[in-house]
């Protein structure tokens, strides 16, 4: 039995800090798992920036609000449902996700949680597990499924290398040429034909 897990930023939604970068005019916000291999690095940089702008989660939640999904996303996601479960797999947050799930369709999510004081700044944030995406693959293979991944970061890595397939998606030239044998598409109807090819073997 198959599952599928998949990124959520850069995969399904657009990046919400490049979003959060643009809105709020901090260009360093800019900066994703794309650039920055160690989560926990960027995530504590993230927020010594917030608190040196007086930047809360309020502020980042109105900018999600105007958020859609990538064109075609939610299209992909119900077609891809309609014949396998389906994962995302994220290091975003719960505060941040729950819109966007809303404009998915509701799709199942693993994330983590940030830490909140009652002023509204983000004190800390709280890791679901260590090393979560690679974590939850195994964990998934471990009761017996067969895992099918994709992601576009460094951080999706380790559960593509870990599935029975795996395919960077909307990635990085420097990611696609560091990691040549990881097939890599730029379209929802290429992803879609190479799960649905994966399943078939």
């Amino acid at each position: 039995m198959y599952i599928t897990c998949l990124d959520l930023e850069g995969v399904l939604v657009p990046e919400i800090w490049i979003a959060f970068a643009k809105e709020s005019g901090i260009p360093e916000l800019k900066r994703t798992t794309r650039d920055e291999p160690d989560y926990n690095k960027l995530m504590t940089w993230r927020l010594e920036v917030l608190k040196e702008h007086g930047l809360g989660l309020k502020e980042i939640q109105e900018t999600i609000a105007k958020i859609d999904p990538i064109p075609g996303a939610k299209e992909f996601l119900d077609e891809l449902r309609s014949f396998s479960q389906v994962i995302i797999l994220s290091d975003t947050f719960s505060q941040f996700a729950g819109p966007l799930m809303e404009k998915l369709g509701r799709p199942t999510i693993f994330c983590n949680t940030l830490e909140v004081a009652e002023s509204g700044e983000i004190t800390g944030f709280k890791m679901r597990i260590e090393d979560a995406k690679l974590t939850t693959v195994k964990a998934l293979q471990s009761i017996g499924f067969e895992t099918i991944a994709s992601g576009d970061s460094y951080n999706d890595l380790g559960m593509i290398q870990a599935s029975k397939a795996g395919f960077l998606f909307k990635s990085t030239e420097k990611i696609k040429a560091d990691y040549p044998e990881l097939p890599a598409y730029e379209t929802y109807e290429e992803l879609m034909a190479a799960i649905k090819k994966a399943m078939a073997v």
